[in-house]
């Protein structure tokens, strides 16, 4: 299965989208490495730098590097910036 996981505020609290103090959930990211290890291909896909044109990829690689995180791809360029996304395959990390 291709899975898409976001970062900020997924794996991650990044308070007022400050990306540089951003700090990890480790539940989460154990629950994404589980899933990286069961085979999945798992995609990092976030909007970090979508709106203000900032580059953030080389920060977020770091980022998960340091903070464990298995995948296969980050993907910082194609996320659009949004407020909501209504989708039938979307998981709510409440639910998560």
């Amino acid at each position: 299965m291709i899975i898409y996981i976001d970062i900020d505020e997924t794996i991650c609290h990044s308070p007022n989208r400050e990306y540089d103090k951003a700090t990890p959930i480790k539940r989460n990211i154990d629950k994404a490495n589980k899933l990286y290890e069961e085979g999945h291909h798992i995609v990092y896909w976030t909007a970090r730098g979508r709106s203000s044109g900032i580059d953030w990829h080389d920060l977020t690689e770091r980022q998960l590097e340091e903070w464990g995180v298995k995948y296969h791809v980050l993907d910082t360029k194609t996320k659009p910036s949004y407020d909501l996304l209504i989708c039938d395959k979307v998981m709510n990390t409440r639910d998560w």
